[in-house]
């Protein structure tokens, strides 16, 4: 067995404000391991623990150099780490159909949310709104709708209380199992539940869905070919954004294009908000 675990860290317990990255980044970065090395835990402990050959982890946060080769190495030397920006499919980069599930870690909810814990979509400095065929998105249900591209189910996620609320009880993709790691209050505001609650709840998700996956199912693949809608932060940003050929603008500050599969259509939304980022500084990842 091959297990594909995606991570980000504003769905991670602890962690309500980007400026700990720059401010507290010894206390940031051991977060983020720390709650890796739960899932990690999950996976030895499970039952098909000596079925799984290979843990393919993927540092999606940022410029995807947030995490130690060293330390989660030790924890596991089934562990492979993807790490570093730019790259083909970000979040998703290196997954096929060789892989037996898809796991997310410290996910958290779109843009707008109200309460959302750094609600943001793929870049907090760029994207404002996602929609694909006029749905509004966010970066896990693209993500997941990929996964299902390539045939692989998204099983677990972990992440915030606002996300579970997108995700489940909004029908947005309401089949996973779901580890809450905080209750979500403000954009710069969560309660983060106790470490011991979150790590005994993280490791007997992940025993649950690698012993019983059967649940778990993907995400229908929005009808091709896809219409991608992006409403960015400012009009420079869509100014630069338009002077793409495959690029249609709508208004001062939305632009949509189309794409023949979800990978394209993911590969478009890296880009815009790549372009979009050089346009100006904003707070935010």
């Amino acid at each position: 067995m091959k297990i594909y675990i995606s991570t980000d860290i504003e769905g991670l317990a602890g962690i309500v404000d980007w400026d700990m990255e720059s401010g507290d980044t010894e206390i940031f970065r051991n977060l983020y391991n720390e709650q890796l090395e739960w899932v990690l835990e999950g996976i030895q402990k499970s039952s098909v623990n000596e079925k799984i050959t290979d843990i393919l982890l993927v540092d999606s946060h940022a410029k995807g150099n947030n995490l130690s080769y060293d330390r989660l190495s030790d924890f596991d030397d089934r562990i492979s780490l993807l790490s570093g920006w730019p790259r083909e499919d970000y979040m998703m980069s290196c997954l096929d159909n060789s892989f037996d599930q898809v796991v997310f870690v410290g996910y958290h909810a779109g843009i707008g949310k109200q309460g959302g814990n750094m609600d943001h979509g793929y870049s907090a400095r760029s994207a404002y709104k996602i929609w694909i065929n006029n749905k509004y998105q966010n970066e896990t249900t693209i993500n997941v709708a990929y996964a299902s591209e390539v045939g692989v189910p998204v099983t677990l996620v972990i992440g915030d209380s606002a996300l579970k609320e997108q995700l489940i009880d909004e029908h947005m993709f309401d089949s996973p199992k779901y580890v809450t790691t905080k209750k979500s209050l403000a954009r710069y505001a969560a309660l983060s539940f106790p470490r011991k609650k979150v790590r005994t709840a993280t490791i007997d998700a992940v025993k649950e869905v690698l012993q019983n996956p059967a649940p778990y199912s993907t995400l229908p693949i929005p009808k091709l070919p896809a219409r991608l809608k992006v409403q960015v932060y400012n009009t420079a940003q869509a100014d630069a954004i338009s002077q793409l050929q495959d690029i249609n603008r709508i208004d001062g500050r939305t632009i949509e294009t189309t794409a023949n599969s979800i990978h394209d259509l993911m590969n478009e939304i890296l880009a815009i908000v790549a372009i979009g980022g050089t346009q100006g500084r904003f707070n935010g990842a």
